[in-house]
């Protein structure tokens, strides 16, 4: 079966690949910045118990989360329709490291509040997009 030829895309499709390409790579970068022991003094006290007491499948989430959404927003920028898919095991390790999140919290704090909930707006968000430029005609 032959792929249908991909449409030239809207300027504002690769506006929005690259913003949420940073977007999720910033959250790569915190990952490596949460795993090194040492940096953890420079984060707030409030984020200090999230960070020293994550279990490992908590880690493996935040992992999926952002490593996922990183390589999703890639996808999209190259024009592959498995982006969609990629996005969607993001959007499940967001939920799973926002339920470590939540347990240790209860989101009291609302810096963790807003991150929770960027997080889950731009990922669904993506979600959506990846699909709408796949009917659009251009990603396959």
């Amino acid at each position: 079966m032959k792929d249908k030829p991909v449409d030239s895309a809207h300027w504002s499709f690769w506006l929005i690949g690259v913003v949420t390409l940073v977007f999720n790579g910033m959250g790569a970068i915190n990952f490596f910045v949460q795993i090194n022991a040492d940096s953890l003094a420079s984060f707030p006290e409030f984020y200090h118990p999230i960070i020293e007491g994550r279990p490992a499948w908590a880690t493996a989430a935040f992992a999926g989360a952002v490593f996922g959404g990183a390589l999703g927003c890639l996808l999209l920028l190259l024009r592959k329709s498995v982006a969609f898919y990629v996005l969607i095991a993001s959007l499940f390790g967001v939920i799973v490291s926002m339920i470590h999140i939540f347990l240790v919290t209860g989101l009291s704090s609302m810096e963790v509040w807003m991150g929770v909930l960027m997080q889950i707006i731009v990922t669904v968000f993506l979600i959506w997009y990846s699909k709408y430029t796949q009917n659009k005609g251009w990603i396959n």
